[in-house]
């Protein structure tokens, strides 16, 4: 039996969702439940991924099935498709199975030619009209299948509108517009070396191939990249009768959200336009009207909209983003989708919708994105600021930003890839400027409206954006805009707020968010469904007190070594480091003393009874010590330049002690356990200043819970050793303090063999926590630096590796030693506590397989502690039946 490739619309539903793609089993799901759709048929996902797999190939029998399908159309309205009396014509829309908005090709108005330009003209009594739709199919059928630039087909229609001293599209008559379509024609012919086709068919299996071919379009690879779509869906081809919203005044076009996609309101949003085809509203090319004020120009087509939002809202059980367009005083439903949202409106959607009763908690858990909350712990600009406002557009996406001016997406992901904070200025954006956009802190554009490209890409980034700002004059060639007198160049500072739609000069003061209610009740919820305890990484009570505010519950990692970075105490330090005798050493070892102490004091109190770990001093000591090759200049210079051989000598000395203490893999070398053998006073030191602050908080009436972490431990004889010594320190502290205070002793798991050897190890901990950054590394053989600078993006762009690895944990690698070493150290121990602490903690992945491994906690970066809460709890709900 020959393969199905093609459905008509009522063959379909939302469950065939992979096959015919969102949008194709949207419009087949409300076509089955009396929406007013336009009747259409689909190509599948399957023809696509085989025209792919067959080299630019339709599948055999494809033709011959579209062709049917056509035909059943074709009875269905009464129209002939190329037909010279009652012409059928029709969209070509992409729509793969994940949503990828603007990322693919669309043609609208295929099926026109001169032939059927005169039939409709008849038809329909307006020649202007039909005249404007066959320009605007040239135009889009020149740029996306024919590859000729959209840009050359503007410059066309600017001078004929320079001619007929008209400023907008629909002030061109009749007569003016058949100039337009003569010249495009003629740059077809001259651009692609063949003529315009006039054979419908011809052009719909054109249309057909190129939109197939856009799957795999740069800017559609790049989206796909950045929102981790894998490349091998394909999409679906749809194929509707056209409806036409630029009949006249009683016709339109417009894009509207059930609710408000930048804050989660329950209240319609979008626009459209009067007397205009869909591009116009999407692309930006005019400025258009907010959909309530479709209710005075359209009172009863309002009326009918709303309440077909309501039920498709009910329906899908989601906020939907909906395109439509009237047709001389008719409503048709062309597109229904979930829509893209902002972090800030999807919480307060997921969490509006349970208390409407629409979904259940753990539906609303698992309808945010983790990542997305990132977006809501970022700045905004500090109302108390005296502010620059120079210009104001439509607050397109949430989010303010500061950055230079740059005009071009090339440019932008250039000065991005350097580091670079900028802000990406374009007249409008189009789906090629992705990369430019990717590297931009915020977008503003001249034209378009909240539900253009740019607003809709910027919010489905959390980028801020601000659209249609129509006092923006932009000067490609000389890159500057102007704003009245005002001129800015490419380089020039400016700010943007994408909540007032303001634009500022220069940077501006930002200040961190608050959390709403919303987001407070989405992560109680969270709260009560996970089962893996969140903790943050902090080094000082400054950052110990946010996390607690953030919710974390205890400490998972305390970097020693940053304490030692202060600049008041590398001195001493380096004199730890340099001393020539033991007694040199703990002279030095002993100033430092009461500085650690203060700090643990200070990190434990703001963790009053919640567990903190501290490491004990990790990197190895040639890192406290200045750089030889400096040195090395240094003393060059001043023997060239100076008759101090005192000075001489003792930068030559010290020369000779950075040199002696230098590895040739640092990584690898002496740090860790290793220094705290080598040299017991230092970790006898950190120890007394834990237990010493622990002592006076107790006295103080506090509960503190010091954890100490011996790091890269690779047998159990290191830590037997030095957990003797930790444990005669708290002895004697306990002893003349007289205070009783609680304390655990554990380790990392960052080497291989520490993970072979968990079920020992285990006898002398009470606690494993993993540090999977050094675990990835040396389970690779990678150095990270060296592996993302030089191959690391090789290895992404072929697949090699599904994901960086130092980013997203590698199960099947790291995570087999992870798992070996859960299991083992229980066989030892089973009330062993077991975390993690490397950057892994925060990455909603790894922690799915920290809760699937059984792991008591996982510790993150500060910030990330919400969206560690939210993924705990989603991979509790996602992970239930295996639990």
């Amino acid at each position: 039996m020959a393969t199905k490739y093609v459905y008509l619309f009522e063959e379909g539903s939302a469950e065939m969702k992979n096959l015919l793609g969102g949008k194709g089993a949207n419009l087949a799901e409300m076509t089955n439940i009396g929406l007013p759709v336009p009747p259409g048929i689909i190509i599948t996902t399957e023809a696509c991924k085989e025209f792919s797999a067959g080299g630019q190939k339709f599948p055999a029998g494809l033709e011959e099935q579209v062709k049917g399908k056509i035909a059943a159309l074709e009875g269905k309205l009464g129209k002939k498709f190329g037909g010279s009396i009652n012409p059928l014509l029709v969209s070509i829309r992409s729509g793969a199975p994940v949503s990828m908005p603007g990322m693919m090709d669309t043609v609208l108005n295929l099926g026109l030619n001169d032939i059927t330009v005169k039939a409709l003209s008849k038809n329909t009594g307006n020649e202007r009209f039909v005249l404007d739709c066959y320009r605007r199919f040239i135009n889009m059928f020149g740029d996306v299948v024919m590859g000729i630039e959209h840009s050359k087909f503007e410059r066309i229609l600017d001078r004929q509108k320079t001619r007929a001293q008209v400023i907008s599209d629909n002030q061109l008559s009749g007569r003016e517009w058949q100039k337009v379509i003569e010249e495009y024609k003629k740059l077809i012919t001259r651009e692609a070396d063949m003529e315009f086709p006039q054979d419908p068919m011809e052009q719909l299996f054109m249309t057909i191939y190129a939109v197939f071919n856009s799957w795999n379009n740069d800017r559609a690879v790049v989206y796909r990249k950045i929102h981790k779509i894998p490349d091998d869906l394909g999409t679906a081809v749809n194929i509707q009768a056209m409806v036409f919203g630029n009949l006249g005044d009683d016709s339109g076009t417009g894009v509207a959200f059930t609710r408000n996609p930048s804050t989660g309101e329950k209240k319609l949003y979008g626009e459209y336009l009067i007397n205009a085809q869909g591009e116009d509203v999407v692309a930006g090319i005019r400025t258009p009207q907010p959909i309530a004020a479709l209710d005075q120009d359209m009172p009863d087509i309002f009326k009918q909209f709303a309440q077909i939002c309501r039920l498709l809202e009910t329906h899908y059980r989601d906020m939907q983003d909906i395109e439509f367009t009237v047709e001389q005083g008719k409503l048709w439903i062309l597109q229904t989708r979930n829509g893209k949202r902002t972090a800030q409106a999807a919480i307060k959607i997921a969490v509006d919708m349970v208390q409407e009763g629409l979904i259940t908690k753990e539906e609303a858990l698992l309808r945010i994105e983790p990542g997305q909350l990132d977006h809501l712990l970022h700045h905004r600009i500090d109302p108390a600021a005296k502010l620059d406002i120079v210009a104001a557009g439509l607050p397109a996406s949430p989010g303010a930003a500061s950055g230079m001016t740059v005009f071009d997406a090339d440019m932008a992901e250039k000065l991005g890839q350097e580091g670079k904070k900028l802000v990406l200025v374009r007249t409008e954006t189009t789906p090629d400027d992705i990369h430019g956009i990717m590297h931009a802190q915020g977008i503003l554009t001249s034209r378009g409206g909240m539900t253009s490209h740019a607003a809709v890409v910027a919010r489905g980034m959390g980028k801020p954006c601000v659209c249609g700002c129509e006092a923006l004059q932009i000067d490609y060639d000389k890159q500057e805009f102007k704003i009245g007198d005002l001129v800015v160049k490419q380089g020039d500072v400016i700010s943007i707020d994408g909540a007032t739609g303001n634009i500022l000069t220069g940077e501006v003061p930002m200040i961190a968010p608050g959390l709403s209610t919303e987001f407070q009740q989405l992560l109680d919820w969270a709260d009560q469904i996970r089962t893996l305890g969140v903790r943050a990484n902090a080094d000082n009570p400054e950052d110990a007190a946010k996390a607690r505010e953030f919710g974390a519950a205890g400490i998972g990692l305390t970097r020693t070594e940053h304490m030692f970075m202060a600049p008041e105490r590398l001195p001493l330090v380096k004199e730890m480091i340099l001393a020539d005798t033991l007694q040199e050493r703990e002279d030095a070892v002993n100033k430092l003393l009461p500085l650690q102490q203060e700090d643990f004091y200070g990190i434990l109190k703001a963790m009053d009874g919640f567990p903190v770990t501290i490491r004990l001093l990790d990197p190895p000591l040639h890192e406290f010590l200045p750089d030889a090759e400096c040195l090395l200049v240094e003393i060059t210079r001043l023997k060239l330049t100076s008759d101090d051989e005192t000075k001489i000598k003792e930068k030559e000395a010290l020369l000779r002690k950075v040199r002696s203490h230098s590895e040739h893999n640092p990584m690898l070398g002496h740090r860790g356990c290793r220094l705290g053998i080598s040299f017991p006073e230092i970790y006898t030191m950190q120890a007394r200043a834990i237990f010493q602050g622990a002592a006076k908080l107790v006295q103080e009436g506090f509960t503190p819970i010091p954890e100490i972490e011996v790091p890269l431990v690779t047998d159990r004889k290191e830590l037997e050793h030095l957990r003797e010594l930790i444990e005669q320190v708290a002895a004697e502290v306990q002893k003349i303090s007289g205070a009783d205070f609680a304390y655990t002793i554990g380790t990392m798991i960052e080497i291989p063999r520490a993970a072979l050897l968990a079920d020992e190890v285990a006898t002398v901990a009470d606690f494993f926590s993993f540090g999977t950054n050094d675990l990835t590394q040396t389970t690779f053989g990678f150095s990270r630096d060296d592996a993302e600078g030089k191959f690391m993006h090789k290895y992404l762009d072929l697949k090699i590796l599904t994901d960086n690895p130092f980013v997203v944990l590698d199960r099947k690698g790291v995570g087999k030693l992870m798992r070996m070493a859960v299991e083992l150290g229980r066989q030892s121990k089973p009330d062993l506590l077991i975390g993690i602490c490397g950057e892994h903690g925060g990455e909603p992945s790894s922690i799915e397989f920290c809760h699937q491994l059984g792991l008591d906690y996982v510790s993150c970066s500060t910030y990330r502690v919400p969206i560690a809460r939210l993924a705990a709890a989603q991979a509790a709900v996602s992970n239930k039946d295996q639990s």
